[in-house]
């Protein structure tokens, strides 16, 4: 294992995982995912990127090996994390503000604070005046959105994002990336986002973590050195199709093709 990284948020050392039925998802992993950065996770199908999150998140344990953190939880009115998942999971009865301020209501927080603070959200991610709308009423990107607000609402130190994109067509993709970098920078989050597309992961990361096959475990690391912020004309440049080369090849290699 690498030695410790003093400027990670939360660290998996010799993670693994076996589930009740016999499956291995992690074997060995380690990972720090630093203070400040945005991380992307891409690996083939079924190698535990999901997994990964789920064990940083506390939604399962590890069979062996530790999950870290370097400070507790709640640190400075935070809470440790806000969780995005594949799909916006909203509550057809709650209109987009009664979704994003559920967490607050369940936490104990006044309703006239967690309603303004819903607002606040919800304004963050380019929803403001959509409050009363229901999730019907909302597109697919517009349901996304009010998910990722959901998350921000807590204020976290870290955001979970497990393929939150991978249903929207191309252009409300790329637009959700470039909020999604903006959000990042102006809350000061930790990101790790999990992710199937090299060329999203390219444009937002940091550092993309490639996972070889199952059993999980990181085969390459990938530091993308382009400065923030990204813009589309980073996307025509040589400079992104180079990094978008060097993961690909990566992920072949991680998927055990040549090259």
């Amino acid at each position: 294992m690498n030695a410790p990284d003093a400027a990670a948020l939360v660290r998996l050392e010799g993670a693994g995982k076996r589930f009740d039925n016999g499956t291995v998802a992690l074997a060995g992993l380690d990972l720090a995912l630093r203070r400040g950065e945005f991380l992307s996770i891409l690996g083939p199908s079924g190698c535990g990127k999901t997994t990964v999150l789920r064990l940083i998140a506390g939604l399962a344990q590890p069979s062996a090996g530790r999950v870290a953190w370097a400070e507790p939880a709640g640190r400075d009115g935070r809470d440790a994390l806000g969780f995005v998942f594949q799909e916006p999971t909203l509550l057809p009865w709650r209109t987009a503000r009664g979704n994003v301020a559920l967490p607050l209501i369940l936490a104990g927080v006044a309703r006239t604070e967690a309603r303004a603070r819903a607002e606040t959200a919800l304004a963050a991610v380019g929803l403001e005046g959509a409050g009363h709308l229901f999730a019907r009423q909302l597109s697919g990107g517009m349901r996304m959105r009010v998910s990722i607000a959901r998350a921000l609402v807590t204020r976290p130190a870290l955001l979970l994002m497990d393929e939150p994109f991978a249903a929207l067509d191309e252009i409300t993709r790329e637009r959700l990336n470039a909020d999604l970098l903006r959000l990042w920078r102006e809350q000061a989050l930790t990101v790790a986002f999990v992710t199937h597309s090299v060329y999203e992961s390219v444009f937002l990361s940091m550092r993309v973590v490639v996972m070889a096959r199952a059993p999980g475990r990181v085969a390459e690391e990938i530091t993308i050195a382009a400065p923030y912020p990204r813009t589309e004309s980073f996307r025509a440049g040589a400079d992104y199709a180079a990094a978008c080369r060097q993961v690909s090849a990566a992920l072949r290699r991680a998927m055990g093709e040549e090259a």
